[in-house]
């Protein structure tokens, strides 16, 4: 007969070895499904200044991008591009990016604005009427 302790050590390396298993199984199906898909992404009017559109890895390879709807006089506040470019495709209104540096780049409908990595800046509404457009980044590493 063998002793409660080699049952207890048996029965926690077979779950043990179940949950490797398992794990290597969720893995590999998660792997599979982790490539990027094409899709239809919706606008919402969902009232938030910034609404997600793609969120980066898995969904795409490194690019995360949203919409964004500033209402006269807003800001989307300071902020750096860090390791990332990224493009501004600007939908409706119009406004300026500034820079660490004071300078200004003017943006309106049907334009695109691109800003290169380690840049400082902030998107700021200066018309009557709300600033909407696409953010798109992406890693440049």
């Amino acid at each position: 007969m063998r002793s409660a302790w080699f049952v207890r050590s048996s029965i926690v390396v077979a779950v043990l070895s179940s949950a490797a298993i398992l794990r290597s199984d969720i893995s590999s199906a998660f792997a599979q499904d982790a490539k990027p898909h094409a899709k239809v992404i919706p606008f919402e009017s969902s009232g938030q200044a910034i609404q997600p559109l793609l969120s980066g890895p898995p969904e795409t390879v490194t690019m995360r991008s949203g919409l964004v709807t500033l209402a006269p006089g807003q800001s989307v506040g300071k902020h750096s591009t860090g390791q990332h470019e990224e493009m501004l495709v600007i939908l409706a209104g119009q406004g300026e990016m500034i820079f660490k540096d004071g300078s200004k780049l003017g943006v309106a409908a049907d334009h695109a604005l691109y800003c290169p990595p380690e840049t400082e800046h902030d998107v700021k509404n200066t018309g009557s009427e709300a600033l909407r457009y696409v953010y798109v980044v992406a890693s440049t590493k």
